[in-house]
């Protein structure tokens, strides 16, 4: 007996401590672009098995999760593909104004498939009789079907190619219908292009024939874990985090 209470109060010491590290770990919900998804899902999975807090990613076109954003979905972090969104958001006063910041940036390619794609050797190409369907993502709320539009019409293509748009809920859909030979060609992010091997990158958009790509992100005010938030969005700006978005082809957006 004398030894069981001289073990009690380590005995309740130990559960206290385990049940404090418990609490410890949150859960981060980040709202993030599609073009993310492997990168971000890398980075989220270091950052769980180096002791940070749980993520939990909602991944889709940037237009759609601002919306529910603005409509109330419980999030923490957003992870914008474009300024745009973001700043929808800033006016809707959703933002921590001092977390944010532009963090990566990304570069568009024509894309065909890998099996049959046309030989398209300029963007003036798709204008052409060998493409039939061009597959975009949603041209006029989806960032990267915005960024599409805007160089093809600085290109002199967009009332050429507008008729053969094949428009898609965001851009990993496009990616899809040029794997499946569903359009003959496409305009997606290079990140999207270098994880498939079903399409081949047939023309890389230089920054001067294309529009400035840039990924803000910042923390939601009203989110449910708002220190854990603030320490994970710190951690996507350490050169750790960086390695591994430079890995998937993303670029520094500075």
């Amino acid at each position: 007996m004398g030894l069981l209470f001289r073990l009690l109060p380590a005995c309740v010491a130990l559960v206290l401590f385990s049940a404090a590290g418990v609490r410890a770990a949150e859960v981060v919900t980040v709202f993030a672009a599609a073009s993310l998804s492997e990168a971000l899902t890398a980075v989220a999975s270091d950052y769980e098995v180096a002791g940070g807090d749980k993520i939990v990613l909602n991944l889709g076109a940037s237009s759609a999760l601002a919306r529910q954003i603005k409509e109330g979905a419980p999030a923490d972090v957003f992870f914008s593909a474009d300024a745009a969104k973001m700043d929808e958001l800033a006016r809707a006063d959703r933002l921590f104004g001092d977390t944010r910041r532009d963090l990566l940036s990304n570069t568009l390619v024509i894309v065909v498939n890998t099996r049959d794609g046309e030989p398209l050797a300029a963007p003036a190409d798709l204008a052409g009789a060998a493409v039939r369907r061009l597959a975009l993502a949603e041209t006029t709320t989806v960032p990267a079907g915005i960024y599409a539009r805007e160089f093809l019409t600085r290109a002199g293509l967009w009332e050429r190619v507008a008729p053969k748009v094949v428009a898609t809920e965001n851009v990993r859909a496009a990616l899809a219908a040029v794997a499946a030979s569903d359009a003959d060609a496409g305009i997606v992010y290079k990140t999207d292009a270098l994880i498939s091997k079903d399409v081949r990158i047939a023309h890389e958009v230089r920054a001067a024939e294309g529009p400035r790509i840039v990924y803000p992100v910042a923390l939601l005010k009203d989110g449910p874990a708002p220190e854990a938030a603030r320490r994970f969005v710190a951690h996507l700006a350490t050169p750790e985090a960086r390695a591994v978005f430079l890995r998937f082809g993303f670029l520094p957006a500075e």
